[in-house]
């Protein structure tokens, strides 16, 4: 009988260590798998912000160059730019903000709020009300006025910007326009047929107002506390890389990726901003 009970109680302990070093076996297997992945850039939100003269289209490698490497994009359009038909008389900075943050308000989580040119004044607007939806803030060869300032003062700075002497004001002054043969010189001059193209066929009058208007900060502190991230852009005709500088210390960003390109990288090399935007994330 003893033998009998020692071997009935000897079979569920074997079967139950059995189990338990399975168990360990099958933990320490996820964890280099973990390791593996820990190399790989994590699945985030990305909300891209275009800037003046264009329109969401702008974003299109990038986009899928993302969405490729398992991120989520939401591409905002401004208010007057693109498809939308917003009348420009009736355009503010406050709907520029107030539209990319109707797009994140749905959104899971924080975002990395990623805006180029006249776009920085919005992604700083934004960044100013609601900071608490936002992880990292990605500016490319951006303005990012301070409170008071405007896009017209800041590009007003440079002299050596082409923008200003190729915008031709509406009749009621309430737009401006750039001719077909200087909106791909001017804003991508190292850009592809293809992208020559994309930006002819895509090239409609600019809402003056909003560039004209001066900003209003709350000046949050947990704005101000944001990652905060640059890419400059060495042959810019429109912010030329001096004025991107000046931006950049007062700003005071330390976080600054340099590309040898025109004013539009993701349309120029798109794979190069797409890797950038990867790195900052990692």
């Amino acid at each position: 009988m003893k033998t009998q009970e020692k071997r009935k109680l000897t079979a569920p302990v074997m079967t139950a260590l059995a189990l338990a070093f399975a168990f360990l076996l099958s933990m320490t297997g996820c964890s280099k798998d973990d390791d593996h992945n820990s190399s790989s850039p994590q699945s985030k939100t990305f909300v891209l912000v275009h800037g003046a003269f264009q329109g969401a289209y702008a974003w299109k490698f990038v986009k899928s160059q993302l969405e490729a490497a398992g991120q989520k994009v939401v591409v905002v359009e401004l208010p007057g730019h693109g498809s939308d038909q917003t009348p420009p008389g009736t355009l503010t900075l406050k709907a520029y903000r107030d539209k990319v943050i109707s797009a994140i308000s749905p959104l899971t989580g924080k975002v990395i709020l990623v805006a180029h040119s006249a776009g920085g004044s919005v992604a700083t607007a934004v960044a100013d009300t609601i900071p608490d939806r936002i992880e990292k803030l990605v500016y490319i060869a951006a303005a990012i006025p301070q409170n008071g300032q405007s896009l017209d003062d800041i590009v007003g700075m440079d002299p050596n910007s082409q923008l200003f002497p190729n915008v031709t004001p509406s009749a009621d002054g309430l737009t401006g326009s750039i001719p077909n043969d200087k909106v791909f010189s001017i804003f991508c001059q190292d850009g592809s047929e293809e992208v020559r193209q994309l930006l002819i066929a895509n090239n409609r009058p600019e809402p003056i107002k909003p560039q004209m208007e001066k900003i209003v900060l709350k000046n949050n502190p947990a704005a101000a506390a944001l990652p905060k991230y640059y890419i400059h852009t060495t042959k810019d005709l429109v912010a030329p890389f001096e004025l991107q500088k000046k931006i950049v210390a007062t700003a005071g960003i330390t976080n600054v990726f340099t590309l040898d390109s025109g004013h539009c990288p993701f349309l120029s090399v798109p794979d190069k901003v797409t890797a950038i935007l990867l790195q900052i994330i990692k």
